[in-house]
């Protein structure tokens, strides 16, 4: 999948990482970028397309489908993290966290894979996180929904593969954008990570880890939870 000359959706372009990737992909050359947002008069991008898009209003998702048809790369970036724990954090907010990063990717990968069947098979590519490979307090309820997105990313790969459409799952650590303002720790650069996720597409790959964090993270699942966690669960 070559992004020159490309049509891609992007969800969640207005900041952060979304405007990155958007950026990117006007710069490798896409014929057409739609910026999806909620709001999107705060799409503030040159070259792109804004489009109304709430990807956990299963109508809002049928409208984007009914008015990008020439879509043939969908990705899904959009996200939200309430910092919030499953044993005593507040059960509606953990729902959000799910309707978002798990339902809203769904919504998106089902409104669209018609979309995608009928413009050559396209591919999506899943933005998704370290944090679908362990957890962390303060975060679960995020990482309970970024896990969830990854295996909703390998079970629709297998489920599109009859129809040509790719599906690539992007992994990542914590990238300096609004969602972690208040992360004291080294964060990615929005660009770096845009850059790794098209090239991924571009190559083919089914996975995508972009930086060396989760890559030793997904290397740590075949070893002892123990040794990972440490004295936390000792």
């Amino acid at each position: 999948m070559k992004i020159a000359g490309a049509r891609i959706l992007i969800t969640g372009a207005n900041r952060g990482l979304g405007n990155a990737l958007a950026r990117a992909a006007l710069a490798r050359g896409a014929a057409k970028v739609y910026a999806g947002a909620r709001n999107p008069a705060s799409v503030d991008l040159a070259g792109v397309t804004p489009i109304g898009l709430d990807i956990t209003d299963p109508a809002s998702v049928a409208a984007a489908a009914s008015a990008a048809t020439d879509v043939d790369v969908l990705i899904n970036n959009a996200g939200v993290s309430t910092y919030t724990d499953l044993v005593t954090g507040d059960l509606d907010t953990i729902r959000f966290e799910m309707e978002t990063q798990f339902f809203g990717t769904l919504n998106m990968v089902r409104a669209f894979a018609p979309v995608l069947k009928a413009n050559g098979g396209g591919a999506i590519v899943n933005v998704l996180s370290a944090l679908s490979w362990f957890s962390i307090e303060g975060s679960n309820a995020y990482a309970a929904s970024k896990a969830a997105a990854w295996s909703l990313t390998n079970g629709v790969r297998l489920e599109l593969a009859k129809q040509g459409t790719t599906v690539t799952g992007v992994h990542l650590g914590v990238v300096d954008t609004d969602m972690t303002k208040d992360y004291d720790g080294p964060k990615l650069p929005p660009s770096t990570v845009a850059d790794a996720a098209l090239d991924g597409l571009e190559a083919g790959e089914l996975e995508v880890l972009a930086d060396q964090w989760s890559a030793d993270v997904k290397a740590a699942l075949a070893r002892d939870p123990r040794e990972f966690y440490g004295a936390r669960i000792a």
